[in-house]
């Protein structure tokens, strides 16, 4: 009988940036104005971050997240996923609240 040795234990990696903050694909499909929306909110995550002293959080796009708001994309971080929270942003005004939201901890 041969005997496996045991497994080491998974590579813990910790990231100099901040965790990353999805954005529905499908969402930013079906608004208008979707594409000037991502980039206002990548805007805005770069003057948080650079008001932190740090680098911006990756902005990435995601499939549905099965929330599916009527005219709203819905946002998420690993903050709001840990307090059990979407952020859902209508439009380009809102997204200087909403990355408030999802980058405080």
């Amino acid at each position: 009988m041969t005997i496996m040795p045991a497994k080491s234990s998974p590579a813990i990696a910790r990231p100099k940036r901040s965790p990353p903050v999805l954005i529905c694909g499908k969402c930013l499909s079906k608004i208008d104005g979707g594409k000037k929306l991502k980039q206002a909110m990548k805007a805005e995550l770069k003057h948080a971050a650079a008001a932190q002293g740090g680098k911006r959080p990756k902005l990435v796009t995601t499939g549905c997240l099965g929330i599916c708001p009527k005219r709203a994309v819905v946002t998420a971080s690993a903050a709001t996923l840990g307090r059990g929270e979407y952020v859902l942003v209508e439009d380009r005004k809102e997204t200087g609240e909403a990355v408030r939201v999802l980058i405080e901890e």
